[in-house]
């Protein structure tokens, strides 16, 4: 085995402990000692991938977002219709988010913390261009409100978050996607 798959599998099982942990005991009770005999390394080979856990961090939020959008835009042309276009991405969104819960969960939690510095946090929103310019196309077209992107996507986007943390009291069936997607459609269209 070359020194290349091997030093992948290292940097992969240290991102895979890290979401892990930050998910069960918040970023604080998520030290590198605990990651790296979680990802089955010793703590000095974290720092041949990642600077500190600051970087390590961020690092692991840009590649879950890439992942995110990637799945978010999978198939995604644009057509004349905003409805549609938003609806495809929306439902590719909820898929993501309830299908892939480890990330999703990650994700939720960088969302509500300031661990994530602001260059990473900008570098996350970068990946959800095709979204923003969907929404600027809406407006510019009179079809959806002319509100910030941030309400936007607090209104129609983060909502699938909460259904997500809702899985143990509240089972998620096909029609409750169809549900919240008229939910999140019917509050940014005008």
């Amino acid at each position: 085995m070359s020194s290349i798959p091997k030093s992948r599998n290292k940097r992969e099982a240290l991102v895979k402990a890290t979401i892990h942990l930050v998910n069960n005991n918040g970023f604080h009770a998520a030290p590198m000692s605990k990651i790296a005999k979680m990802a089955g390394v010793s703590p000095g080979t974290i720092y041949l991938y990642f600077e500190n856990k600051q970087d390590l961090v961020n690092q692991v939020y840009i590649e879950v977002k890439a992942s995110f959008t990637q799945f978010a835009f999978k198939d995604y042309v644009e057509t004349a219709s905003i409805a549609i276009d938003f609806e495809k991405i929306w439902k590719n969104i909820a898929a993501f988010k309830l299908n892939e819960i480890e990330e999703s969960m990650f994700l939720s939690q960088c969302e509500n913390t300031p661990m994530i510095d602001e260059p990473s946090r900008k570098e996350g929103l970068k990946h959800l261009s095709p979204l923003l310019t969907l929404w600027e196309r809406g407006q510019a077209e009179g079809v959806i409100k002319p509100v910030s992107p941030y309400l936007l996507y607090a209104f129609s986007i983060y909502p699938i978050s909460f259904l997500l943390q809702q899985r143990e009291r509240f089972e998620i069936k096909p029609e409750n996607i169809n549900e919240a997607y008229e939910m999140a459609w019917n509050s940014i269209k005008i």
